[in-house]
């Protein structure tokens, strides 16, 4: 996963989980996007002040879903790579908010 043409997502916690909530900058026109989401590239950076890279997928066989890439947290906590299911994906202001679900278990 790249970052160079990534959008910057601010989550509100040092992880994700069910119910987390990651807010996406600088779309160009985010009440379309809320509406008809496309696939990009997005740079989570959360709470702790640590990022990592992840790519959302609006239209996977399951519904929307955030792959993430693997990162460490400011404590030093390791957390692997994966994929979450979307539950929401809304226009907040000029922002759009994405509502994190359940992980998908391989």
């Amino acid at each position: 996963m790249t970052e160079p043409d990534a959008y910057l997502a601010l989550c509100t916690h040092t992880h994700l989980f069910p119910g987390a909530r990651c807010r996406l900058q600088g779309l160009p026109h985010s009440a379309a996007f809320a509406t008809a989401p496309e696939p990009i590239e997005v740079h989570l950076r959360f709470s702790d002040g640590t990022a990592t890279a992840a790519e959302l997928h609006p239209a996977s066989p399951t519904g929307p879903t955030l792959t993430v890439a693997a990162y460490t947290t400011a404590a030093g906590t390791p957390i692997d790579d994966s994929t979450w299911t979307v539950k929401g994906i809304a226009q907040k202001q000029d922002e759009v908010e994405l509502t994190i679900g359940t992980p998908n278990r391989a």
